[in-house]
């Protein structure tokens, strides 16, 4: 193998013509030019500089192998170029997935923030339901994948070895009923209460649909499910029309439809808890860390404008 400070040497003996003068432009002794030289040659196994009165000259061998050179140190300050603007955040790339309720409020709000302060490092943005977006990640195509997780009841997407969870927020669930129901105009609200009517529920035959029909179990009766969705749009359009009430995450709340009501239920369902998925021990570029701490800037304020929207 042969060494690449070395071929910088023999690059710079053949521009300069004399290793005195490379070893001035080098910073080097004439001895050290030499001995790096003889070294090159007994690694390529050739010689490579005639030595005579008259001064040095490359061989056919010399020459041949400074060409080489120049394009193989010309390939490694590019590489080193890139490295430097990775390592600054002034190149690279990060790739994110995020499920539509992420990515309808934290999500474009981190993503802005991350464009404007890194403008060099490009921005791939996926929206994957968290079950495809984890399997995503696992096989290399994402950096990051945003998922869901219930306290005491694990998560959405299939719990495996090798995967990292960081906790972001967690987002209550709220209770959504027509805008002309008899408790529309109660400020607190039991399930209990709702034990009589249609419900829309989660088609989320996994951990989602479980702990919804769990709450509703917990509060003393079976509901009767007269339409099933995973859409918080259609779910909100059918509560409005009449035809049930339906429990929806805070998250789901930033397009609220003005025909219906909305009102917290506290500990009576177990709060959705979002993550930040990435592999397990694998390497983390600077464009990942920067990403994640600015998915906690972003759920920052979004905790902020959820404040406002309660008081």
């Amino acid at each position: 193998m042969l060494d690449v400070r070395r071929l910088r040497v023999l690059k710079e003996v053949a521009e300069q013509g004399s290793f005195s003068a490379a070893a001035e432009s080098l910073a080097y002794t004439q001895s050290a030019v030499s001995q790096q030289i003889a070294a090159l040659e007994r690694e390529s196994g050739t010689t490579l500089v005639d030595r005579g009165p008259r001064g040095i000259r490359l061989t056919d061998a010399g020459r041949a192998l400074v060409q080489h050179a120049e394009d193989i140190l010309c390939r490694l300050g590019a590489a080193e170029a890139e490295l430097e603007a990775i390592a600054g955040l002034r190149g690279g790339r990060v790739r994110l997935s995020a499920f539509p309720t992420a990515g309808a409020t934290i999500v474009p709000l981190a993503v802005k923030t991350f464009m404007a302060r890194h403008p060099g490092v490009e921005m791939q943005l996926f929206e994957r339901e968290p079950e495809d977006g984890v399997a995503m990640l696992k096989s290399g195509e994402l950096d990051i994948a945003l998922s869901i997780g219930y306290e005491g009841a694990g998560t959405v997407h299939n719990p495996t070895d090798g995967v990292e969870e960081i906790d972001l927020l967690e987002d209550p669930t709220y209770l959504a009923m027509p805008a002309d129901h008899r408790y529309a105009r109660k400020a607190r609200t039991r399930l209990s209460d709702f034990s009589e009517e249609s419900w829309i529920h989660s088609a989320c035959k996994g951990t989602c649909g479980a702990v919804a029909l769990r709450a509703l179990h917990n509060a003393g009766f079976e509901p009767t499910i007269v339409f099933e969705t995973d859409d918080y749009n259609v779910a909100q359009g059918l509560v409005a029309a009449g035809m049930g009430v339906t429990l929806l995450p805070e998250m789901a709340l930033r397009n609220l439809r003005e025909d219906i009501v909305v009102r917290p239920l506290g500990t009576q369902v177990t709060h959705r808890r979002i993550m930040a998925c990435l592999l397990q021990g694998a390497y983390r570029s600077p464009a990942t860390d920067a990403m994640l701490g600015i998915l906690h800037e972003a759920v920052g304020e979004h905790t902020m404008a959820r404040a406002e929207l309660a008081a």
